[in-house]
């Protein structure tokens, strides 16, 4: 119960990594907030964590627009009395070559990936502040850490939010609120498919060599993201902020 008495809001807990964060949280006792534009999904999240007795409500939210962030930390802040915890999970998965992106695409991957977790941080910081401090995890990647082909749009969003977890770490210290962020390598969830289908390979194939591109050998679990996530968002990381972890089976330590 390591998150007991603690409320926190994750955004996009409809699947993948964020759900595997909401189960993980509501399992050592956080009261959740589930922001997501996916209502089917996080409304299926919320049925999965009062299945196994945990409490949650779910709050339809595209973390781009400032308006339906605020509402969202409100609507959260009014239902259990406090915000706690903050994961930025929500994120668009957009490739391709510099040349090849468009306009529409830049604006949509750094207006979720980046702008949206900066919005997010905004509007929980004067519950956290009237709480006396609080955790923030921001989802990155180690995909702002190394380059990939055609994956121009995405990496450079990640790698900023890299940046923006340090600077808010210095900036929001005075305050006692931590804020850290997770680096997940290759992990099994839909967003991993689209991937795969975005360079129309094989799935057996392009499994395998997500597997064997890391020291384990194997794909990662949303769940082994979401103990990262968990071990951020508690106290046990009381003196643990602005740092990046990794979470990649060794990929990136060849």
């Amino acid at each position: 119960m390591r998150l007991k008495d603690k409320v926190a809001i994750v955004t996009g807990g409809a699947s993948g990594i964020g759900r595997a964060i909401c189960e993980v949280f509501a399992e050592e006792g956080a009261r959740l907030a589930i922001a997501d534009i996916d209502t089917q999904g996080g409304e299926e999240t919320v049925r999965r964590v009062r299945a196994e007795g945990g409490e949650a409500i779910f709050i339809e939210t595209d973390v781009s627009r400032e308006v339906e962030v605020e509402a969202m930390v409100t609507q959260t802040a009014a239902a259990y009395g406090a915000v706690n915890i903050l994961v930025n999970d929500a994120a668009v998965f957009e490739f391709g070559k510099v040349e090849d992106v468009t306009d529409e695409q830049w604006h949509r991957v750094f207006g979720v990936n980046v702008v949206g977790q900066a919005y997010c941080v905004k509007h929980v910081l004067p519950h956290m502040k009237a709480a006396g401090g609080g955790a923030i995890v921001n989802i990155a990647s180690v995909s702002g850490f190394i380059a990939q082909p055609a994956f121009v749009p995405y990496n450079a969003s990640k790698g900023a939010v890299m940046q923006l977890t340090r600077c808010l770490a210095l900036d929001l210290a005075p305050d006692n609120i931590r804020v850290n962020c997770v680096c997940p390598g290759a992990i099994l969830t839909p967003a991993t498919e689209r991937h795969r289908q975005f360079e129309g390979r094989d799935r057996e194939e392009f499994l395998a060599e997500a597997a064997n591109g890391s020291f384990m050998k194997r794909v990662g679990d949303p769940r082994e993201v979401a103990y990262g996530a968990l071990f951020l968002a508690s106290d046990e990381a009381s003196f643990v902020t602005g740092t990046p972890l990794v979470i990649d089976g060794g990929a990136t330590a060849q």
